[in-house]
């Protein structure tokens, strides 16, 4: 009777480590099982996730939890990060475990799905936490690709705008070994300082005191399991989704600038293919601007050359009527000049008179106002026969003189 028990305690086990195998190993199985309980649940149409989606990585002292505010921000995402840690504390998760279950890959990717389907997070969400295996990470390339498959379904109709094209990032903040260490240590002595402060007083909410802030050899523990895990299973979809390694070593002003600048509008990123098509006909304004002041040269080079009469009267004329005005409001930094000069006739002139402004540091605009002048009318007819009278408003605008006041 004893051996008898004995083995069918080694055949529980067995079996529960085969289905754990099991579930581990098929990513497309289990993607598929927890798409088709959404389907089921919820409705295809109902089917809507995040359109951006940051999985956010960080080395244990990199400063994650101070930066994800910011990342929000940046992004103009108004949701609150998920936690996958926090959500497979969740009553859901709970009540696998008392019934005997593991809350395996299969059960992560189901509440995490779950948890992205919530309206808060549509516009966006930061996912902090995920993926940490293989499977995981296969669930997520299966996640991309049917919401493209989504969006194919309901392109034309009323629900399309609810199916945006998925825009991924894999952001992560990483610090040395050394550094996340030092930084888990000074962190333990804070969090000892002011709760000692809050037993002592009576008054704040005492911090959690973590034993990796408090032993070097579990810290460097910790950052060896965020290395060999959460790092590279990131890592490993930087060929698929757009990467920002963040360095988190230099001060948080200069980390938040990097952050800013990894993060910045990218229409080629972030816009659906054909959008992004019809509006790339027009140039972007770093590329005019990237040739602007060669472009330049050669235009004045080119007026000297081969106008150099007219270029020189479109000089005469600025330096002796329009200067003396543009002297006297260097103080506001703008003036607006009338003038009917016949020289501006001739539309070159116009282009010479707006470069030669630039060349100098101005920004010159120019509006053709025309005005209908009566010179004769006929009593008989009543007829009345007009000039046209032409005046150039010409708008000079620059960098205004800083002065005290007050």
């Amino acid at each position: 009777m004893k051996l008898a028990v004995n083995r069918s305690s080694t055949n529980l086990t067995e079996k529960k480590q085969s289905r754990t195998d099991l579930e581990v190993k098929d990513a497309q199985l289990i993607f598929n099982s927890v798409l088709k309980d959404l389907e089921a649940e919820y409705g295809r149409n109902q089917l809507r996730f995040p359109k951006e989606l940051i999985l956010l990585g960080g080395a244990p002292g990199a400063g994650k939890g101070t930066n994800t505010d910011y990342i929000r921000k940046v992004r103009d995402i108004t949701s609150k990060p998920i936690v996958v840690s926090a959500l497979l504390d969740s009553p859901e998760a709970k009540a696998i475990k008392a019934r005997g279950g593991m809350v395996g890959d299969r059960e992560v990717i189901g509440i995490l799905f779950r948890e992205l389907l919530k309206p808060e997070h549509q516009a966006g969400a930061i996912l902090d936490g995920f993926p940490r295996t293989k499977v995981q990470v296969e669930c997520l390339k299966m996640l991309n690709d049917e919401m493209k498959s989504l969006r194919r379904e309901h392109a034309g109709s009323p629900e399309q705008v609810h199916f945006k094209q998925p825009c991924f990032h894999i952001m992560v903040l990483f610090v040395d070994e050394a550094e996340s260490i030092s930084r888990q240590m000074t962190r333990g002595r804070q969090v000892i300082a002011h709760n000692e402060e809050v037993k002592r007083t009576g008054t704040g909410t005492l911090w959690e005191e973590r034993p990796t802030d408090f032993n070097e050899d579990l810290a460097r523990n910790r950052y060896r399991v965020f290395k060999e895990h959460t790092y590279d299973a990131l890592v490993s979809l930087k060929q698929i989704f757009h990467y920002h390694f963040i360095n988190a070593q230099a001060p948080m002003e200069v980390v938040k600038d990097n952050i800013l600048r990894e993060l910045e509008y990218q229409s080629s990123l972030e816009l659906d293919p054909h959008t992004f098509h019809s509006v790339s006909r027009i140039p972007l304004a770093s590329d005019i601007l990237l040739h602007a002041r060669r472009d330049l040269v050669s235009r004045l080079d080119a007026y000297a050359m081969n106008h150099s009469d007219l270029f020189e009267q479109v000089i005469e004329l600025i330096e002796s009527k329009m200067m003396p005005i543009v002297i006297r409001h260097a103080i506001s930094g703008y003036c607006s000049i009338n003038t009917e000069s016949e020289l501006f006739g001739n539309p070159l002139s116009l282009k010479m008179l707006i470069d030669v402004f630039s060349e100098r540091g101005f920004h010159a605009s120019i509006d053709l106002q025309r005005d209908q002048i009566p010179v004769r009318f006929n009593l008989k007819t009543g007829e009345v026969v007009c000039s046209e009278k032409k005046v150039y408003r010409i708008a000079i605008r620059f960098r205004g003189s800083e002065i005290r006041r007050g």
